[in-house]
């Protein structure tokens, strides 16, 4: 590190359990962000003034008015200025050392699986199933680790499944593919605005702490909040030795690789839903 960083990140610095070898790695750390709304604007904010050295911010979508009220990455004056290049400006305007890549697309399939390859981190900061388990199929293919979390209403979840480790959990192990889910349009059924910002903070201290190797992860954890009472509680589980995604396969595919109809087609009505 250069005197400016040492200065620049010197509170970091100062953490007995991170120090200069931890914020050297966070420096030189790749996240991936999908999703740059509620949850991906504060995990971007908090990742890029951290010093994460690359950040690569995933979305397809353009700044509306109504995202204001709780995409605190994006500003009146950019409503209508594509959500990923509205977030690279936000970004570079509190950390310009960082490298910030965005993309103004929407992933699937191979797209998806190519970029997921390409970073050390990934924030699923997404509002549909269908993409969230795209996501992580991808990331077990890779062994990557996965940051998942999800708010509407007053509910908010958070977890980690860090798919480094044979024995820790996928997303699909704890809300399978297929089953009946409740969903919800945040147009009718809103979202606290603040909740964006807890969920999306949190996310951001999982993915800096899995860059510094340090601390406990929520890896087999979900944490689940009702900011109307502000209870937390936390719901522990494990791998599903017989999970269709990361569970062993027959034919000698990797895993998360097993044929899904219609698995790479994310929702395009606005659909909302908590997990």
């Amino acid at each position: 590190m250069n005197d400016d960083q040492l200065l620049r990140y010197s509170r970091h610095i100062l953490l007995d359990a991170l120090g200069i070898e931890g914020q050297e790695r966070i420096l030189a750390t790749h996240a991936l962000i999908i999703g740059a709304g509620g949850l991906g604007s504060p995990a971007a904010l908090y990742l890029a003034s951290a010093g994460i050295g690359k950040i690569t911010l995933v979305d397809d979508d353009t700044v509306d008015f109504t995202n204001l009220q709780r995409q605190i990455l994006h500003s009146q004056a950019r409503v209508g200025m594509a959500k990923a290049e509205s977030g690279r400006q936000a970004l570079l305007a509190i950390n310009p050392e960082i490298d910030i890549v965005p993309l103004q697309q929407r992933l699937s399939g191979g797209a998806l699986d190519a970029l997921v390859a390409t970073a050390d981190i990934v924030l699923d900061c997404t509002d549909n199933f269908t993409t969230r388990h795209a996501i992580n199929r991808a990331c077990v293919h890779h062994r990557r680790p996965l940051v998942s979390g999800a708010a509407i209403r007053f509910d908010g979840q958070i977890s980690v499944y860090d798919l480094r480790h044979d024995d820790a959990p996928c997303y699909h192990c704890l809300f399978p593919e297929g089953e009946d889910v409740e969903e919800v349009r945040c147009a009718v059924m809103g979202v606290f605005a603040p909740l964006t910002g807890i969920v999306g903070t949190m996310q951001a201290a999982e993915a800096l702490k899995l860059a510094a190797g340090i601390g406990k992860s929520l890896s087999g954890r979900l944490l689940l909040l009702d900011a109307l009472e502000m209870e937390w509680r936390t719901v522990r589980f494990k791998k599903d030795a017989g999970c269709a995604v990361c569970g062993p396969t027959k034919d000698g595919q990797a895993p998360g690789y097993l044929p899904r109809p219609d698995a790479d087609r994310e929702s395009a009505d606005g659909t909302c839903r908590l997990a």
